[in-house]
């Protein structure tokens, strides 16, 4: 098993390989500006882009990453990175929220912040859905 330091490398690397923006049907949509990559508790790692377009319909890198998680039946996040140009990113609270839906041990996936800092989903979002609303 790699130790952290050598893990938040190999996501920072994936989530960089999908990273860059590029212009969709309109210069002021577009898609690329943040990149993510997660490390399922199995040892795959799936990545993501963020999608910027008109009335609010896009969506987050970790959610495209997810979606490619989920389609090969995993639920389980071991760690996630999100990126951009200027650097490492937290979730937002949408993306933080959606995770821990998907799976209940996902209250202990590792997310990393700037400066390598290391934190549980469940620190980032101790009132969630699932811990305030449902039984």
């Amino acid at each position: 098993m790699q130790n952290h330091e050598e893990m938040i490398d190999r996501l920072m690397q994936k989530a960089h390989e999908v990273l860059g923006k590029f212009s969709l049907s309109e210069e002021w949509m577009s898609a690329g500006e943040v990149s993510a990559a997660l490390l399922t508790k199995k040892g795959t790692i799936y990545t993501g882009i963020c999608i910027d377009v008109a009335c609010g319909i896009g969506f987050c890198a970790e959610h495209a990453a997810i979606a490619e998680m989920l389609k090969a039946r995993e639920t389980q996040i071991e760690m996630v990175v999100a990126v951009s140009s200027a650097g490492l990113l937290p979730p937002c609270g949408r993306c933080r929220e959606f995770m821990m839906l998907l799976d209940k041990a996902n209250r202990d996936t590792k997310v990393v912040l700037p400066k390598n800092k290391i934190v549980t989903l469940s620190s980032l979002l101790p009132h969630n859905w699932l811990t305030e609303y449902s039984e």
